[in-house]
C-alpha cells in the first residue's frame, strides 16, 4: 500500500491537491458502513458537515439540497472559486459504480494508467450482457442495482451508465460519466465537474388514480425538453414529495437523463428511511436522521429555474415516439396517432428495466392484470417484464406478482437492460415493418430498442403499459374507456394499488458477490492478443504543435444524433472491451444530410458511397485526419465514452455541432478530441460534406477563446467562422497530451 500511496501523493502534489485533506479523509471515520459489502468504508457525514459550513460562511447565503451534497463534497472548500454554471469544481467522489458494458473499458483505462489499486470502494455490476428473448430462468444473470446497495443520503457517486441518477431517490448526488472520469476518481485524483446551476421543480398535492411518479418526469421532460436540464441538478422539493415513494422518487431521478440534466436528488425524507430499513440498512437512516438538517435544502435557497407541479391534477402521460420529451396526455395520445399517421395496434407492451421496475411497480401492474384476470382477459399485445434487479425478481416470485403477470400472457424476463438498450431478440416482426410498442423505459430513439427504425416506441407508466397491453391499442385511456369481459359485459379498469414495500423482508435471491482479494499483490490480469471481445488499450497519439490543416468531412450529420446513433448497443455489446471491433459500429446510425441514408457517405478520394467505419478505416490508414459535424444536442443519451472513444482511434480530430450533450463533450474531451461549437448555429449550413476544414489557433488555445475555422469549398473559395468550446487550463492539457489517460501518465513520471 506504501508505494501506491506515494504515487498517489505525487499525483496530487501536481494537480496541487491540498495534502493535508488528503490525510484527514484517511484518518477520520465514522461508525457507519457505506454498504454491508465494504465494512471498512464508512460514511463521512462529519466531513459533509464541516465543508457545508465552511462554503455557507464563503457565500453567506442559504444552500440548496444539490449545492449541499456537491459543495460537501470539494477537495478544497476553503479556497476553491464556487460559482453555478461558471467554475469548476475538483470533487472527491464516495465511491465509483460501473455497469459491466461500460465498466471493461474504464478497467481497460485504469490497467493502462499502472496503478496497482483503486483509492474509492468501486463495484462493476453485471445487467448488460443478456440477449431478452426466452424468460427469467433461462436468460437469468446477476443485477444488483445502485438504489439498493450503494445509494444513501448525501453521497457523492459516480457511475458508468446515464441512469446511475436513480440514487437520487435515495437523496445522494449520483451522476453518470464516462470510464475515464471514473479512472480519476478511482486514481484518487480530484474528479473535475463544472459547477452545476439548479433547478427546483416544487411539488404540490399529492399522487392519486392512474397518476404515477413517471408521469412527473414525463411532464417535466415535456416542459424543459431533451437539453433543457443540460448543466443543472433538478432537485425537487416541496409538500409534494412525500406522497412519493423512495422507488418512485428513483423512477423520477433515473429518467432525468433524459433531459441532459446532470443528476436528480430528491431531499431526505421518511420514504428514504422506510426504504433504508427495509433494504437492510436501517442503521444508515439513523444515521441521516442525525444529519438531516445537512441532507435538505436550505429555507430560502435560491433555483436557477423554477418549475411547479400540483401532483393532485397531473394526468398520466404517455411520450414519444422517437424521443422521450414529446409528452401527450394518455387521454390524448390516441386522437394524436391518427392525426400523425402512428400506427395504433400496440405490438408489444414493455416493463421493467432499470427504471419502473421496483416491487411497488410491479405490485401495480399486477393490480391491473388481476383485473382483467377476473373478467376472463389476457393481453391482446405481447407483454413482458424486465425486474430491476435479482432481489426484486425473487421477491415477485415469492409474493406471486410474478405469476399473475405471466397468467395475463407475460413473459417474465431476467432482471437486466434487455429490450430496454436493444438486448432484444425480436421476432414478431421484419426490420422496416411499421408498428408500435409501448415500455416503461427512459429512452426511446429511433431504433434503440429493436434496431428497427419504423418501430415507434411510446414510454410511460408500468399500469398504463399494462393496461395499453390488455387493450392493445393507443386509443385506450384506462381512466375513462371500459373494456370488454369474457362474457360480453363491459368494465372499466380501477386506479391500481399497490404496497409500496414488501410486507415480508425482500428475498435477496442469488447471491452472486464477489469480494475483491484481501491480497490483491499478486493479482495480474491477462488479454490474449487474439481475444475478439477484449484488447488492451493503445496510447493515443500527442498533439503535434500545429494547426489542424485540411480536414476532412467524415459525415455531415442531420438532426438527432444520440449515442445510440454513434455507438450502437444491441449485439454491439459484445465487443465493448474491444475497441478496433466495436469501432466498425461508429456513426452507423446517424443520417448523412448529403443523401438522407444511414451509414452511407462519400469516400473524398474514391467518390464512392460506403459505410462510415469503413471510410474512416480507409482515411486512418492513408493519413488523412477527419471531423465530425453535427446537429442540436449531439451525443444525448447514454454515457457511452465508445462514442467518443471510437472516432479518436479511427483518426477523427474534432467534432463541430450547434450543441452538445453533457456527458458526451466530456467524453471527447478525455480522448484527446476537439468538441467545438459553432459561435453562430447558422454557420452550420455553410458546410457542406464535400468541403475541407482547418482548425486555428490552436497554439494559443485557452479557455474562453474561440478558435477559427476556415472552410474550404471544391471551387477554391474559402470563408473563416468561429467556433467556440468549454476547454479549461486541465483539459487543454488532456488535449495536448493526447488524452486525459496519457496527461495521468505524464503527472506519474514528474
Amino acid at each position: 500500500m506504501a508505494p501506491y500511496s506515494l504515487l498517489v501523493t505525487r499525483l496530487q502534489k501536481a494537480l496541487g491537491v491540498r495534502q493535508y485533506h488528503v490525510a484527514s479523509v484517511l484518518c477520520q471515520r465514522a461508525k457507519v458502513a457505506m454498504s454491508h459489502f465494504e465494512p471498512n468504508e464508512y460514511i463521512r457525514y462529519d466531513l459533509l458537515e464541516k465543508n457545508i459550513n465552511i462554503v455557507r460562511k464563503r457565500l453567506n447565503r442559504p444552500l440548496t439540497l444539490s449545492e449541499k451534497i456537491v459543495y460537501g463534497h470539494l477537495d478544497d472548500p476553503a479556497n476553491q472559486e464556487v460559482e453555478r454554471g461558471e467554475t469548476y469544481l475538483r470533487l472527491r467522489p464516495d465511491r465509483v459504480a460501473m455497469q459491466d458494458a461500460t465498466a471493461q473499458m474504464a478497467m481497460l483505462q485504469f490497467i493502462s494508467s499502472g496503478l496497482p489499486k483503486v483509492a474509492v470502494p468501486s463495484t462493476i455490476h453485471c445487467d448488460h450482457l443478456i440477449e431478452a428473448q426466452l424468460g427469467g430462468e433461462k436468460d437469468l444473470r446477476r443485477a444488483k442495482i445502485i438504489l439498493e446497495n450503494y445509494a444513501y443520503p448525501g453521497v457523492l457517486l459516480i457511475g458508468t451508465d446515464s441512469h446511475t441518477p436513480n440514487g437520487g431517490g435515495l437523496g445522494g448526488i449520483c451522476i453518470g460519466v464516462g470510464g475515464a472520469d471514473a479512472v480519476d476518481v478511482m486514481a484518487g485524483i480530484p474528479w473535475e465537474l463544472k459547477c452545476p446551476k439548479v433547478i427546483g421543480v416544487k411539488l404540490t398535492g399529492s399522487l392519486s388514480g392512474w397518476t404515477s411518479p413517471k408521469d412527473v418526469i414525463l411532464k417535466v421532460a415535456g416542459i424543459l425538453t431533451v437539453k433543457g436540464g443540460t448543466g443543472a441538478i433538478v432537485e425537487y422539493h416541496g409538500p409534494g414529495v412525500d406522497s412519493i415513494s423512495c422507488t418512485g422518487m428513483a423512477t423520477i431521478c433515473n429518467m432525468g437523463a433524459e433531459i441532459g440534466a446532470t443528476t436528480s436528488v430528491f431531499p431526505y425524507n421518511h420514504r428514504m428511511k422506510k426504504y433504508l430499513d427495509k433494504t437492510g440498512r436501517a442503521d444508515i437512516a439513523h444515521l441521516a436522521d442525525e444529519f438531516k438538517d445537512h441532507l435538505v435544502p436550505d429555507p430560502g435557497c435560491h433555483y436557477d429555474q423554477l418549475i411547479e407541479i400540483n401532483l393532485s391534477e397531473l394526468k398520466p402521460h404517455i411520450n414519444g415516439p422517437f424521443t422521450p420529451d414529446l409528452a401527450h396526455p394518455v387521454a390524448e395520445v390516441g386522437t394524436v396517432a391518427e392525426k400523425e399517421g402512428w400506427p395504433l395496434d400496440i405490438r408489444v407492451g414493455l416493463i421493467g428495466s432499470c427504471t419502473n421496475s421496483s416491487y411497488e411497480d410491479m405490485g401495480r401492474s399486477a393490480a391491473v392484470a388481476k383485473q382483467a384476470l377476473a373478467h376472463g382477459l389476457k393481453c391482446k399485445s405481447q407483454f413482458t417484464i424486465t425486474p430491476g434487479s435479482e432481489q426484486i425478481r425473487a421477491t415477485i416470485e415469492r409474493d406471486g406478482y410474478a405469476q399473475i403477470l405471466r397468467d395475463v400472457g407475460g413473459i417474465v424476463l431476467a432482471n437486466a437492460c434487455g429490450p430496454c438498450i436493444g438486448q432484444w431478440d425480436r421476432k414478431d416482426i421484419k426490420k422496416g415493418e411499421k408498428n408500435t410498442i409501448v415500455t416503461s423505459y427512459n429512452r426511446n430513439f429511433t431504433g434503440r430498442n429493436d434496431a428497427n427504425p419504423e418501430t415507434h416506441a411510446f414510454v410511460t407508466s408500468p399500469e398504463i403499459v399494462t393496461a395499453l397491453a390488455i387493450a392493445g391499442t393507443l386509443k385506450f385511456n384506462p381512466e375513462t374507456d371500459f373494456l370488454t369481459g369474457k362474457d360480453g359485459k363491459k368494465f372499466k379498469l380501477e386506479a391500481p394499488d399497490a404496497d409500496e414495500l414488501p410486507r415480508a423482508e425482500f428475498d435477496p435471491g442469488q447471491d452472486t458477490y464477489q469480494h475483491p482479494p484481501k491480497d490483491s499483490s499478486g493479482q495480474r490480469v491477462d488479454v490474449s492478443p487474439t481475444s475478439q471481445r477484449l484488447q488492451l488499450l493503445e496510447p493515443f497519439d500527442k498533439w503535434d504543435g500545429k494547426d489542424l490543416e485540411d480536414l476532412q468531412i467524415l459525415i455531415k450529420v442531420k438532426g438527432k444524433c444520440t449515442t445510440d446513433h454513434i455507438s450502437a448497443a444491441g449485439p454491439w455489446l459484445k465487443f465493448r472491451g474491444h475497441l478496433d471491433n466495436i469501432s466498425n459500429n461508429l456513426l452507423i446510425g446517424a443520417i448523412n444530410i448529403e443523401n438522407g441514408k444511414a451509414n452511407s457517405v462519400r469516400n473524398a478520394v474514391t467518390q464512392e458511397f460506403g459505410p462510415v467505419p469503413d471510410t474512416a478505416r480507409y482515411y486512418k490508414k492513408h493519413g488523412i485526419r477527419w471531423v465530425v459535424v453535427g446537429d442540436e444536442n449531439y451525443g444525448e443519451g447514454s454515457s457511452r465514452e465508445h462514442a467518443a472513444l471510437e472516432p479518436r482511434h479511427l483518426g477523427g480530430r474534432a467534432i463541430i455541432t450547434k450543441s452538445f450533450a453533457r456527458i458526451h463533450e466530456t467524453n471527447l474531451k478525455k480522448q484527446g478530441l476537439l468538441p467545438l461549437t459553432f459561435a453562430d448555429p447558422a454557420d452550420y449550413n455553410k458546410i457542406h460534406p464535400v468541403d475541407k476544414l482547418t482548425i486555428q489557433g490552436l497554439k494559443d488555445f485557452a479557455p474562453g477563446k474561440p478558435l477559427k475555422c476556415v472552410i474550404k469549398h471544391p471551387n477554391g473559395t474559402q470563408e473563416t467562422i468561429l467556433l467556440n468550446h468549454t476547454f479549461n487550463e486541465t483539459q487543454i492539457e488532456w488535449f495536448r497530451a493526447g488524452s486525459a489517460l496519457n496527461r495521468m501518465k505524464e503527472l506519474q513520471h514528474q
